[in-house]
């Protein structure tokens, strides 16, 4: 999140409170809570991440994109995350129908106005 320009672009409010809620400060509170109660009592800490961020990693750390996938993981479970999931899955199903609204759109051109251009992007954030 540290990378968000904060445009307020990709999100309604809703999401806009949610996003306010995954700070690296409210992980950390989350994490010594958990150390310190019950595991009745504990919260759920879930992390993705996404396939863009491993690259960085495995080169500032001399390791190969999955040796740095395991190492992070690793590291976040030593923390107390229970689950880290790779976002990759997700990323390819955005991309296929990022991919068939543009084929749709295509053929439409002639149609509708408003057809093409066709804008998409993701938040480097």
């Amino acid at each position: 999140l540290s990378d968000c320009l904060a445009c307020d672009n990709c999100m309604t409010s809703e999401e806009g409170a949610r996003v306010f809620q995954q700070n690296q400060k409210e992980l950390f509170r989350v994490l010594n809570f958990n150390k310190k109660c019950d595991t009745s009592k504990h919260k759920v800490v879930a992390v993705s991440m996404c396939p863009q961020s491993l690259p960085y990693f495995a080169a500032k750390f001399n390791l190969s994109v999955n040796d740095a996938a395991k190492r992070l993981c690793g590291f976040l479970k030593s923390l107390g995350v229970h689950y880290v999931f790779d976002t990759t899955i997700a990323a390819d199903f955005s991309i296929l129908e990022s991919q068939k609204e543009f084929v749709q759109r295509y053929q439409r051109r002639n149609q509708e106005e408003h057809a093409l251009p066709m804008f998409a992007s993701a938040c480097p954030g």
